[in-house]
């Protein structure tokens, strides 16, 4: 029992020193395509708070948190704030298709179908996992998994002040 205490321990603080550590980072540099066929690249986030979301349609904690990056999304987005969902390339086409549909997601849709994107972010496979990028490309934070709503409106607040 505590061997498992100790390596949960561990894990936590191994989440939080990377998370820390892409903290100001510039983001990487990638290249996708939207579900209504437009380019979408790392271009896209100058002059922007972007939230680069990876998600995947199987995932109970994405779909349970897209009501809220709904609701910031038309709360901020005229205040210079933006939200590209990737889909991880698990996820057949068809279903992110259907579900960004039935939701009417408000922001950008892509679909990571060779897994370049999450490639470029440091190969992710844990959903969801979210970079908020600043106006000028750098990484403000990295969330994994669940995430405090309070201290994400704050930080995207600063974020756009900035």
């Amino acid at each position: 029992m505590i061997f498992r205490f100790l390596f949960i321990s561990l894990l936590g603080v191994s989440l939080a020193a990377c998370s820390d550590a892409l903290s100001s980072a510039q983001a990487p540099e990638f290249s996708g395509q939207s579900l209504n066929g437009d380019i979408v690249n790392s271009d896209a986030l100058q002059g922007k708070v972007t939230l680069v979301k990876f998600w995947a349609t199987d995932c109970t904690t994405c779909v349970a948190q897209m009501p809220d990056n709904i609701e910031y999304y038309n709360q901020y987005h005229d205040k210079g704030f933006d939200i590209i969902a990737v889909a991880m390339k698990h996820d057949p086409i068809e279903y992110v298709r259907n579900f960004t549909e039935a939701r009417q997601l408000p922001f950008t849709v892509v679909s990571d179908k060779d897994g370049a994107i999450s490639q470029a972010f440091g190969d992710i496979r844990m959903t969801p996992t979210a970079f908020l990028i600043d106006k000028k490309g750098r990484v403000v934070k990295r969330y994994l998994g669940n995430y405090d709503k309070t201290a994400f409106i704050q930080t995207l607040e600063k974020a756009l002040a900035g």
